[in-house]
């Protein structure tokens, strides 16, 4: 699953997964940032059910 991290106009980290539709996060620190992005893709696909959330499962994060 592709993440997407980028600086915030509040200097914040803002994190989102394009596959997941309002799956947003932010955080002071790009390693807070995906960790929390991490946390609310669990919880999305908790939520809606679908698949389980897969600790292995690869992330690829994009900077921009």
């Amino acid at each position: 699953m592709k993440i997407i991290i980028e600086r915030g106009e509040d200097s914040y980290f803002v994190a989102h997964c394009p596959a997941l539709k309002g799956c947003w996060s932010q955080g002071k620190t790009e390693e807070e940032a995906e960790k929390n992005i991490r946390e609310a893709i669990e919880l999305y696909l908790e939520s809606e059910q679908e698949v389980l959330f897969d600790e292995n499962q690869e992330i690829v994060k994009v900077i921009a």
